[in-house]
């Protein structure tokens, strides 16, 4: 068993290849996580070996049970659920990992936040998650506008970089003042992992600075990070 931390509407693969467990749902054949919490995959139980061979009396007998009927229903129940019941099955929980216990971000720790509120000069988000524990409380950030490219710096934009709503990967660089600690987006593996269009839709990135709606089509700015 395997175990990771996901957000809310998160990829967790292909439905043909995972069973959907608790805390997760399916939409269009991939499975999606439905909670802040734990990701943990379930190997399935190994098949029980080979019957013993039936003896000829043992086989009749069975056959009068069942009524000497091939169609039974049973059966054929039971070998639907053949191909799923050998899946891994994905379920998230809120409880795992770290119980939830108390943890203070510290300088290099990777975090997982939500943009609560944008300014020209800064994205203000709600710490999350920081490494793989889901925080009980949420502690403030901020993403200033020299922080969130490592390159190009006097041409970013904010609210070309964020928008309210979107979670982000960041790395904290300071601690900042008493309110807030001061966070980073400046690497590939930095930035916006999930972000819903104007319209309401969750969107999918299609370059390293644009999401796009695959309801209407219309692509918005955003710091992109890199999958892992």
């Amino acid at each position: 068993m395997t175990q990771a931390v996901a957000v809310p509407g998160q990829l967790l693969g292909p439905a043909d290849r995972y069973a959907a467990g608790a805390g997760t749902h399916i939409h269009e054949s991939n499975l999606y996580s439905s909670l802040l919490g734990t990701v943990a995959v379930a190997q399935p139980e190994k098949a029980p070996g080979p019957a013993k061979r039936l003896t000829r009396i043992a086989a009749l007998a069975a056959g009068n049970n069942s009524g000497g009927n091939s169609n039974n229903p049973n059966n054929s129940s039971s070998n639907s659920g053949g191909n799923r019941n050998s899946l891994p099955t994905i379920s998230v929980s809120r409880s795992g990992v770290s119980e939830k216990r108390e943890v203070l971000p510290e300088v290099g720790n990777v975090v997982l936040c939500r943009v609560t509120r944008i300014t020209p000069r800064h994205a203000s988000v709600a710490i999350l998650v920081v490494g793989d524990t889901v925080l009980e409380a949420e502690w403030q950030g901020l993403v200033r506008v020299q922080d969130v490219r490592a390159t190009e710096k006097d041409r970013v934009k904010i609210y070309e970089s964020f928008r309210p709503g979107d979670i982000v990967r960041a790395q904290v660089i300071s601690l900042g003042d008493q309110a807030n600690y001061y966070l980073s987006t400046a690497s590939n593996e930095l930035g916006v992992i999930m972000a819903t269009s104007e319209a309401g839709n969750p969107m999918f990135p299609v370059s390293w600075k644009e999401y796009k709606d695959p309801e209407t089509g219309i692509s918005e700015p955003r710091k992109v990070a890199k999958p892992f």
